[in-house]
């Protein structure tokens, strides 16, 4: 796969998450000179370079490749869950829950 909008949305997102080339890179176990290319759209990668990539921003591969979400919950909103440990989903949970009862006090 490569595509110059895929590549800028990377970079984008990587510096909105405050990573540095070098330091995402090795996150995604890349060299930096390859994330260079990928952000730039001169070089492609595989499915699980495109998986280490989403899974390491919290964002789905379609968001990667397309810049849209798809279904009922956003994909987006699920991948960054996915990214809690199991402990700290309970305190996810709990704010969740908090968030929805405020919001169901102001809908009144």
């Amino acid at each position: 796969m490569s595509d110059k909008n895929v590549g800028q949305r990377i970079r984008k997102l990587r510096e909105a998450n405050s990573y540095t080339r070098d330091a995402f890179a090795e996150k995604v176990d890349i060299s930096s000179k390859f994330l260079y290319e990928i952000e730039t759209g001169k070089k492609g990668f595989t499915v699980e370079i495109l998986s280490k990539i989403s899974k390491a921003l919290c964002v789905s591969n379609d968001y990667i490749l397309g810049g849209r979400e798809n279904g009922k919950v956003p994909e987006k909103v699920v991948d960054i869950l996915e990214c809690f440990s199991p402990e700290q989903m309970e305190h996810v949970q709990d704010i969740l829950k908090l968030i929805q009862e405020m919001s169901a006090r102001q809908a009144v």
